[in-house]
């Protein structure tokens, strides 16, 4: 399943014996139309206020329902901040975590003198004057394969901190800027924290080669602040071609009506 949800109102992704999250959610709606158990698996763990457009989710089930069947069903039973986009079944190898080839993000920011009371939880606000130019300067520092060890959480459990950093695009469209990012993988907290590093730059609290310069340390108690969740969109992920699944530039999701 393509699923999308609004974050805000989530302690994360990831089940929590005392916290709402967006897998027990889904898992409650998605068993009543399966009318057994089931446990969902995602393509990309998110933490509490992040938002998804693209989260890809699977499940196994005995149960035989339609694509339409699955979607609808589903939707009829989830709160109005989450929702199936499409649904399909794959092989029985399938995963939706390990067999992703690459995760794209988009990190939100308003740049005006007053906060918002329509963007309030969906981007970030800052009062500050933010240089696109010096942004993409120093972004571009970090686009090809590099050891992000300072642009990681102190907490993340990743086996390795190097990734291949695809692109990295920074665009405007009137108070509202951008930040588009797509990987191999991203550690946790990675794209939060390019995007308090990128702030930093923008606004002239540092350099531009400060990008460059934390690579180079790798100690992320050097790093810059982490950048709030909110701002944070999951946006698409990439799978091989014989899963038949969505990828980005394809036109979206498959119909299911």
């Amino acid at each position: 399943m393509g699923v999308e949800y609004d974050g805000s109102a989530y302690s994360g992704w990831q089940l929590q014996h005392h916290a709402d999250t967006v897998q027990a959610r889904l898992e409650a709606a998605i068993a009543r139309v399966a009318a057994e158990p089931v446990r969902v698996h995602c393509a990309g763990r998110t933490d509490a206020g992040v938002h998804a457009e693209g989260q890809v989710i699977h499940f196994d089930t005995r149960a035989e329902r339609s694509p339409r069947g699955w979607v609808l069903g589903t939707n009829s039973n989830l709160p109005d901040d989450v929702a199936v986009r499409w649904a399909r079944p794959v092989a029985a190898d399938f995963h939706a975590r390990f067999n992703a080839t690459g995760r794209h993000y988009r990190y939100l920011i308003l740049c005006r003198p007053t906060r918002s009371a329509l963007w309030r939880g969906r981007a970030v606000w800052t009062h500050k004057h933010l240089d696109l130019a010096r942004m993409r300067a120093a972004g571009a520092l970090l686009v090809g394969r590099h050891d992000f060890t300072s642009f990681r959480a102190l907490a993340c459990q990743a086996k390795s901190p190097v990734r291949t950093l695809r692109y990295l695009r920074i665009g405007r469209r009137g108070e509202l800027l951008s930040l588009h990012l797509g990987a191999d993988g991203f550690l946790h907290h990675m794209v939060r924290n390019i995007a308090g590093v990128l702030m930093a730059i923008g606004s002239g609290e540092a350099d531009v080669a400060w990008t460059a310069e934390l690579l180079a340390l790798r100690d992320r108690a050097l790093g810059g602040v982490t950048a709030p969740p909110h701002g944070l969109y999951l946006t698409a992920v990439d799978y091989p071609e014989p899963f038949g699944l969505p990828n980005p530039g394809d036109g979206g999701p498959p119909p299911v009506l």
